[in-house]
Order: C-alpha cells, then structure tokens, then sequence
C-alpha cells in the first residue's frame, strides 16, 4: 500500500468508525478508493425497527447512506473540505432481509466547486438486489468563493 492510499484509508476509518453516531451504530469501513467508499453496519438487536421482525430500522440505512456519501466525497478532496447534506433522496425499493447487516457504497461522481453530486446503494446479502438506493448534493463548505 502506497503512502498516498495509506493516508486515505486511515482518513476513511477515522470518518467511518470516529464519528459518535457511526460508533453507537458499529459502523465498519469495507473499502475506499478515490471517490468511492463503501461502509457496512452489522445487525444488532438494538437496531431492529420492529423486535417482532428483527428487521434493521429503516433510519439506520438513512444515515448508513447519508454517512458512506460523504465518506466518498472525502475520498475524492481529503480532509480539506468538510461537507453538508443539501439533498438526500432515498428510493426504498424492500425491507432488509431479518437479523441482517447492510452494506452501503457510494460514489462522488461530480464535484463543482460549492456542491459534490454523490449516487450510493444498501443492501443486504447482493449488490445486484439493493434495499435502497440514494442520489444526493452536498455543500462544501469551505470552499473557494
């Protein structure tokens, strides 16, 4: 691993894990590569939006989705910009399958130079079966006037 994608995944696993909110959920960094990120957060019974279902509650995907985009706006600008969430639009297409983990990636696709547009996927067992899907835009803030 190059000091360059060293870097990048220890500023992935500081955004994935470090965040309060990420470590009272368990989140876990999968992967990070250059505007591209994906997270995973484990069942829990704590987590299920429905004891009687033990399906995981369906905020939990929000933020799983909300927290992966801006890991792949990291990705792509560093440290050096923080971000915002201006618009999230999430497509819930089913309910994770019970007592199952979900797994969130995303990819920054374009950046101007105030917003980032980011496309992600959830899902539990196959990619190619996603729970939900999101398109957003996030402010950077800090960025040049």
């Amino acid at each position: 691993m190059s000091a360059d994608q060293d870097t990048l995944r220890q500023m992935a696993e500081m955004m994935a894990i470090g965040a309060p909110q990420a470590a009272a959920l368990g989140f876990r960094l999968v992967s990070v590569e250059p505007s591209k990120g994906a997270i995973m957060v484990p069942w829990r019974e704590d987590l299920a939006g429905d004891p009687d279902t033990g399906v995981i509650a369906g905020g939990v995907v929000t933020t799983l989705l909300d927290h992966v985009c801006g890991l792949s706006i990291m990705s792509r600008h560093g440290a050096r910009t923080s971000t915002a969430t201006l618009d999230l639009r999430i497509d819930y297409m089913r309910a994770a399958k019970p007592r199952a983990g979900v797994t969130a990636e995303a990819h920054c696709y374009k950046v101007t130079r105030t917003i980032a547009f980011v496309r992600a996927q959830a899902w539990d067992e196959d990619p190619a079966d996603p729970i939900a899907t999101a398109q957003a835009a996030f402010v950077l803030q800090g960025a040049p006037a």
